[in-house]
């Protein structure tokens, strides 16, 4: 028997296990959510919530957008959900607790496989779902079906506090442990950027391309050469790279944007799904009280203190940037090395125009500010390396200077194979088991499920703690 990883099948499942939601473009769709990473489960503390902020915040579920009734336009907005693994309480004998926003549908269909597989026997029941009697308080999101109240099926209330945290893995925006009754859970609206954006910049945004000239977003062709980092992990110095695409293009959409404002001057804008370059920045004044700015910082820090900040760099969503945070900047000059800039405020913005470049380094300096040209899926160095196709294509032939508006063919050819290899795998077998994943000298028990697909000799792993690390083995 021979067994070996498949670099090119692990590209593909990869794409269209995790960037199908790319595919949609800055356009609609509910594919991004928190990220998953591979960490024992703590239950949640009675009372307690997740995100740490309120639930109707920019930061958690959003602000309520009015109740829906059966006899509104809105009331289209709700589908029912006939999930056999859910168990619906019902009490009003008339569906209601059935209807739901499509994004909580989602989130609720993917909790009921967690509990299935953390509890066997045990089903996920909901005990509340849209509620169009007024019998909660005025603004709950419970009236546009953005809410719900849940419990196992055996009511074993000691398994409530994993069930909330278990939500929290499932993608919810906000899970309350609210009653010893059950957990509350919420959505964000589907109108919101939140739940409705890929990511992309504004046509005002501005690069600096080669030679230090200032373009704007909407001004920008395949093949021009702008800022952007030499390395997928922003340690190195920039350069200029060429933008061999662009992965969605939409001059005349307008969209809600995010400003991520620095203690710098510069603030970045795009849209909420977006992935930027973050890291701890509590090391930029502990020198001495001193208070030096951020190159300064950088340049007395010592070689740990450069060690410590580095391993704390990541990317994460747009909308999950918060003020006291540190974003990576730039002075505009070639063969400089980003700096650690605190950020002062995040703020909501209209503006028109939608532009996803694709650089062949995968990051841009928009703004003064380093970003990803990725978006959708909280991994940079995931979606650089599904991309690599895209970027080796235009590497051989040269970009092309003419791109019709809208999403570009590659992504679209993901999106596609997506709907296929997980139509196959709905049709696969499915087995429960814990599988030890090595990664240098640590090693992780995940609790995971095997598929077997109807792809000859190819066998699908997948992690429940850790959803987007999938192996596929060929035996």
């Amino acid at each position: 028997m021979r067994i070996s990883f498949l670099l090119l099948a692990a590209s593909l499942c990869a794409s269209v296990l995790l960037l199908a939601p790319v595919s949609e473009g800055c356009g609609p769709g509910r594919g991004y959510g928190k990220r998953r990473l591979p960490k024992k489960l703590i239950p949640l503390a009675y009372k307690q919530f997740s995100p740490n902020v309120a639930e109707k915040t920019l930061g958690a579920s959003g602000r309520p957008e009015g109740k829906i009734t059966r006899n509104s336009e809105r009331f289209k907005e709700l589908t029912p959900n006939y999930n056999t693994d859910i168990i619906f309480k019902d009490e009003e004998d008339t569906g209601a607790d059935r209807l739901m926003t499509q994004r909580c549908k989602d989130k609720l269909n993917s909790l009921a496989i967690s509990v299935m597989n953390m509890w066997p026997g045990v089903k996920l029941r909901v005990t509340e779902g849209w509620d169009e009697d007024g019998h909660h308080s005025t603004d709950s999101l419970h009236y546009e079906g953005r809410a719900v109240d849940i419990t196992t099926s055996d009511r074993d209330r000691n398994k409530y506090a994993m069930l909330a945290r278990l939500a929290v893995e499932a993608g919810f925006d906000w899970v309350y442990y609210e009653s010893k009754a059950h957990i509350h859970c919420s959505v964000k609206s589907e109108h919101s950027v939140a739940a409705k954006t890929g990511g992309c910049f504004p046509g005002d945004a501005q690069v600096i391309t080669e030679g230090g000239h200032i373009k704007h977003m909407r001004d920008l062709i395949p093949g021009d050469r702008v800022l952007a980092s030499s390395s997928t992990d922003v340690k190195a110095a920039l350069l200029y790279s060429p933008i061999v695409s662009f992965l969605d293009r939409q001059p005349n959409a307008t969209r809600t944007f995010y400003v991520i404002g620095t203690d710098g001057g510069h603030n970045i804008t795009l849209t909420a799904a977006h992935l930027i370059f973050v890291a701890d920045c509590a090391h930029r004044s502990n020198r001495s009280g001193r208070g030096e700015t951020s190159e300064e910082a950088m340049s007395f820090a010592s070689f740990g203190q450069r060690r410590e900040a580095e391993a704390g760099m990541r990317t994460i969503f747009a909308s999950e940037v918060q003020p006291g945070q540190c974003v990576f900047s730039s002075s505009g000059r070639s063969n400089s090395r980003p700096k650690l800039s605190v950020v002062t405020f995040v703020e909501e913005l209209t503006s028109t125009g939608l532009y996803a470049p694709l650089t062949q380094h995968g990051s841009i300096v928009v703004n003064g500010v380093l970003a990803s040209c990725y978006a959708a899926v909280d991994s940079h160095y995931l979606s650089h390396w599904v991309l690599a196709p895209l970027r080796l294509v235009y590497w051989m032939i040269g970009p092309s200077q003419v791109q019709n508006d809208g999403v570009h063919w590659y992504p679209l050819i993901l999106q596609w194979l997506g709907k296929v290899l997980l139509v196959t795998i709905k049709r696969g077998r499915r087995r429960h088991f814990r599988m030890i994943f090595k990664q240098g000298h640590n090693e992780e028990k995940h609790n995971c499920i095997y598929m077997k697909t109807d792809l000859k000799h190819t066998h699908i792993f997948y992690s429940l703690q850790m959803p987007e690390f999938v192996v596929l083995l060929q035996i």
